[in-house]
Formats: structure tokens, sequence, C-alpha cells
């Protein structure tokens, strides 16, 4: 059996879902799917805290699956832009968590990314996946992979709401 690492940019994915197919990821089917007949060396989500009640809900079924959730705080600047990505923490964990893995899951389409794929299959000889929306994940992340796994179809978690939502917009 072969040991993978999951590693998820949680507001990545979350935007790109969103933007793309107007509904949210499924981390249930995501999980089953990355993690079957491999043995988990560790899986982490990377989120931005804001502090909201929804958000730690969404942070205890995370953790409910599997997910060690790593937060950092929210920083509103003056401007009224917005600070919080994970860039950095993700690729110091995969670098790390590399040494000790078959597999590297990465699920993001953020193409800073592209450079961290390709050391980790160069240097560790690894295997790394990357799950991404396909129209919003950068060429260069793609390419730089052993694997891309558009995510769609059982990837997608629709609520009867985005269904309707999606049958009335269907028309036009």
């Amino acid at each position: 059996m072969k040991n993978v690492t999951l590693l998820v940019d949680v507001q990545n994915i979350y935007y790109t879902t969103r933007e793309a197919h107007n509904c949210n990821f499924n981390y249930n089917e995501f999980w089953a799917e990355a993690t079957r007949n491999r043995n988990v060396v560790k899986a982490i989500a990377y989120a931005i805290d804001r502090g909201d009640e929804q958000q730690r809900q969404f942070q205890n079924i995370l953790k409910a699956i599997g997910f060690e959730v790593k937060l950092k705080p929210f920083i509103q600047r003056k401007d009224g832009s917005a600070k919080g990505d994970w860039d950095v923490g993700i690729a110091l964990d995969a670098m790390d968590y590399a040494k000790g893995s078959d597999v590297i899951v990465l699920a993001s389409g953020d193409g800073d990314f592209d450079l961290l794929v390709h050391k980790i299959r160069k240097d560790y000889g690894i295997t790394v996946e990357v799950y991404g929306v396909a129209k919003l994940t950068a060429t260069s992340l793609i390419d730089s992979a052993s694997k891309f796994v558009p995510i769609e179809n059982e990837l997608l978690l629709r609520t009867r709401r985005n269904q309707k939502h999606n049958f009335l917009n269907a028309g036009t």
C-alpha cells in the first residue's frame, strides 16, 4: 500500500469551485478518491480564520473526515485588500512530508506551486497528483504534476438549491 499525504489549499478550492461550478467541493468524496488503497501519512487543510460559527462548523467537518486544520488569521489591510495565503506553509509541509510519502496530493489551482511540484517529483522521485478546477488551474501547475484530476462530477457537492438554480438557468 502506498503512503499518501493530502494538502488542501481551502481558500483556492472554495473560490475556484464556486466560480466555475456554483457549488462546493465534496471533501468526503475527495478523501475517498485520493486515499483509496493508500495509507494516509498526513492530511492537512490550510484555511483562513475569520472567527465565525459557520466556519468553525466547516473546520470541525474537515477534522471529522481526517484532516488536520491549520489556520491563519484573516488580515484586513487599511486599503481594503486582504491577506491570508498559505503558500509558504503548504510548500514547507509538502517538502517535509514528501520524505515519508509515495504520493503527494495537492488540491489547489495556484500556479505558484508549479516549482514545488516539479522539485518534489525531481528530488524525491514521487508522484504528485494535483486536484483543481480545470479552467481555473494554472497550466504550469497541471504540466508539472504527475497527474491532474479535474474537480467535477462526484467531487462537487451540489445542494438541491444549486440543482434547482442550475436547472432554471440551463435554458438561458
